[in-house]
């Protein structure tokens, strides 16, 4: 059960980046009310906490809805987090996990940005909405391992939001060095993950078709 909870923290720790969100919140409330900011914080966390609960509940539903077996599902989202992962390690941006050019443009010219780029995808990006199907569909049948990646989203979640309304601070006192250190370190373990769910698609995916 540890190792649920472990696998589950870093997953979305990783994936959410709380410590990299708060430079990217820092710099699109640059200038606001500090009440407003903190209010954006709070609504932004909510939302994305939101999102991420429907596509933990109800992302199997979907998936079954849309015909797509668990396994190629992880294959899929083993691949898509390897991107992200390699895209961390070497400290680029990536659309995986940050807005495009367009998007803050659109963003900027938006005084609260709560729900968007803040709600997603910043914090529910792809990665976090993959890595929550991912690991609950992993521990379907056994109620207390789903609790306990509930119970590491919700840590998760508070981290995310402690950074938000510390935003400035951290952004100070990490830097864009800082940031990238703790990213690339992020990146290589996400990497090992995201294998670790294409190899156990694969197995699955092999023991349907011999079935």
């Amino acid at each position: 059960m540890l190792d649920t909870f472990i696998t589950a923290f870093i997953a979305f720790f990783v994936t959410i980046e709380p410590i990299g969100v708060g430079p990217v919140f820092a710099g699109l409330t640059r200038g606001y009310d500090p009440k407003l900011r903190r209010s954006m914080a709070y609504r932004g966390t909510l939302i994305g906490t939101a999102i991420l609960l429907v596509f933990a509940l109800a992302g199997r539903y979907l998936l079954n809805a849309l015909g797509i077996g668990f396994p190629a599902f992880r294959i899929a989202g083993g691949i898509l987090l390897l991107m992200l992962s390699i895209d961390m390690v070497l400290a680029r941006p990536s659309g995986l996990r940050s807005t495009t050019p367009g998007e803050d443009e659109e963003a900027s010219q938006k005084q609260d940005i709560s729900v968007f780029p803040l709600g997603i995808p910043l914090i529910a990006g792809p990665g976090a909405l993959t890595s929550i199907v991912l690991l609950m569909g992993r521990a379907e049948g056994h109620w207390v391992d789903q609790l306990l990646v509930l119970a590491a989203l919700g840590i998760v979640m508070l981290m995310t939001l402690a950074v938000l309304l510390g935003a400035g601070a951290v952004s100070r006192l990490l830097g864009v060095t800082g940031t990238n250190v703790i990213s690339r370190v992020l990146g290589i373990l996400l990497s090992a993950l995201a294998v670790q769910f294409i190899l156990t698609g694969i197995e699955q995916g092999s023991t349907v078709r011999l079935i």
